[in-house]
Parts: structure tokens; C-alpha cells; sequence
């Protein structure tokens, strides 16, 4: 087994994407426009880079980004908002182009974005081998939490819409297990980080109605080791050369205890991805590798 680890990494980029659950256990997707410069074609969860000009935090990116790609608001407001569908999206237009800082328009409408709902979902740092590289932290956050009622994340009828191929091509809720039988057959494209979330959220989140038991076993994974677990994937040849690998955290191959898997192994199509198999072997809730040596992000 070989590792393929780059002498000289270029500096990863802060952004954030987030994962939104609608009651019916269904997780947001949005496809990259296939001449994006970054995940080309991809279904992704909304997200992009942080914005030094008028990002506060990354759950902050995370809530602009979700608004301006999928056209869904998590935010609140203490009186009913007065916002017409025709001025949502001529604000997120606004803001999408850059006419109008996100800011401007939360205030000018009484609205509070609601970073306080968004959990973090671990942290991915693309690996060194890569010339465009970024730390993404996920965040998940479940439709409903809003207490506003206008135009934001508490009204499951406003559904999400592209950003007319700005960046996204096609927007849609799709329950986890879904959008893996999905990647499987070829129907869509998803890189490793998604994969891995998904399949994750793939044995919690089952059945056609989030259920509170579901909601605490998410915040469980949140707070705990999970939550805060920065993965800084590593490319390894494994079984004699013949497959691919991206070896994480605690996995053997990273000096983790012996007979440990935590593993993607991955078959390429060109740039995407034709094959993703997680291999997992020990208990999230309890046995999540988190690093001693690992720097946390910068405070923003």
C-alpha cells in the first residue's frame, strides 16, 4: 500500500454546505452546473466559499449560500414578513449577483438568519494531492425549526428552485438511501464527502416521517466526537496497487487501532466517481476518531 500525499499542498479555501432535512426524511440536493469550475455535473449540498465582505460565521455562509442556490431562507422574525414571492427572488437575485449583501436584505425584511439551528456535522479538508483545495464544514439543520412566518425554512410548501444554472442546474429532496441507489446506477454523481454523509444518515433517518428519537440521535452526533471530527482524507493504493482508497482518521492505516477500517474505497470515471464503498467499522456515537494534533479552523 502506498500513500500519494502531495510534497507541496496548495492552502484549502473555508467554506461551508449544509445538510437540510425536510420532515419527510428527505436531504436537499442540488447539481452543480456541469461547467462549474469546482464538482462539475455533482449533486451537492448547497454551500460555497466563506465571504470575508459579509459572512459572519460559516453557518452564516452555509444559510446564504442555501438561500441563493436553492432559493430556501432559514431565518426568523419576531412579525409576520410582508415579503411577496416576486421580492424573495428578486432579492435573491440581488444577492446571488452581488447587487445586495445578504445582510442588507435580512435586515431591510425584520428577518435574523438562524444560525443557532445549525448543528456541525463534521469538517472535510480536501486532500493535499488536489490543486483547488477547501476545509468545508457541514452543517445539518431539519426544516420546522423557524419560528417566522414569512418567506423562510418553516414553510415546507416553499419548495427549492435553481439559481437559473448560475451554479445549479437542478434542484430536489431525496430520501439517503435513494440518492446512494441512485450514484450506483450511474443516475447521478456524488463525491466521497457526500457519500459518507449520506450513508450515515442513511440508518437514522428511515422511515417517511422524522421522529424526535431520530432528532436527538442527530444532535447526539452532533455534539459529541463526531460533530467536531475534521477528516483529512488520504489517498492510498491498497490490495496489492489494484484499488483506490481515501484512508481517514482512525483507520490502521492512519495509526489507528489494528483490524480499524474507516475507508472509502472508489473506482473513477474521468473526474467523477463510478464506485464508493465506506467501509466503517466502529461506532460513531462512541468510538468517533478525533485527532489530538489536528488544528481547529480559524475563528472567523
Amino acid at each position: 500500500m502506498t500513500d500519494t500525499q502531495s510534497l507541496k499542498p496548495t492552502k484549502p479555501r473555508l467554506s461551508a454546505s449544509l445538510i437540510l432535512v425536510n420532515s419527510r426524511n428527505e436531504i436537499l440536493l442540488v447539481q452543480r452546473n456541469p461547467q462549474a469550475r469546482s464538482f462539475g455535473g455533482t449533486h451537492v449540498f448547497p454551500g460555497g466559499n466563506f465571504d470575508a465582505k459579509q459572512d459572519t460565521s460559516l453557518e452564516w455562509t452555509a444559510i446564504r449560500e442555501t438561500f441563493e442556490e436553492a432559493g430556501l431562507l432559514l431565518a426568523s422574525s419576531d412579525t409576520r414578513s410582508k415579503l411577496s414571492d416576486v421580492d424573495f427572488t428578486q432579492a435573491r437575485e440581488a444577492v446571488h449577483g452581488g447587487q445586495m449583501s445578504f445582510s442588507t436584505f435580512l435586515t431591510s425584511n425584520n428577518l435574523r438568519a438562524d444560525v443557532d439551528n445549525l448543528l456541525p456535522f463534521t469538517t472535510w479538508v480536501t486532500p493535499p494531492t488536489v490543486p483547488r483545495r477547501f476545509r468545508t464544514e457541514f452543517f445539518l439543520a431539519f426544516l420546522g425549526h423557524s419560528t417566522s412566518d414569512g418567506l423562510s425554512s418553516g414553510k415546507e410548501e416553499q419548495l427549492p428552485t435553481p439559481d437559473g444554472g448560475q451554479e445549479v442546474i437542478r434542484t430536489r429532496f431525496m430520501r439517503p438511501e435513494l440518492a446512494i441507489e441512485e450514484f450506483r446506477t450511474g443516475q447521478i454523481s456524488l463525491f466521497p464527502p457526500q457519500y459518507y454523509l449520506m450513508e450515515t444518515l442513511r440508518h437514522i433517518l428511515t422511515g417517511s416521517t422524522n421522529t424526535e428519537s431520530q432528532k436527538n440521535a442527530i444532535q447526539m452526533l452532533s455534539k459529541g466526537a463526531f460533530g467536531r471530527m475534521v477528516i483529512n482524507p488520504r489517498m492510498f493504493r491498497i490490495n496489492g496497487g489494484v484499488d483506490e482508497a481515501f484512508v481517514y482518521e482512525g483507520d490502521e492505516l492512519r495509526g489507528g487501532p489494528k483490524g480499524q477500517l474507516h475507508r472509502a474505497v472508489v473506482k473513477r470515471k474521468g473526474a467523477a466517481f463510478s464506485q464508493i464503498n465506506l467501509h466503517r467499522n466502529f461506532d460513531l456515537f462512541t468510538q468517533c476518531p478525533v485527532e489530538a494534533h489536528i488544528p481547529k479552523g480559524p475563528k472567523l
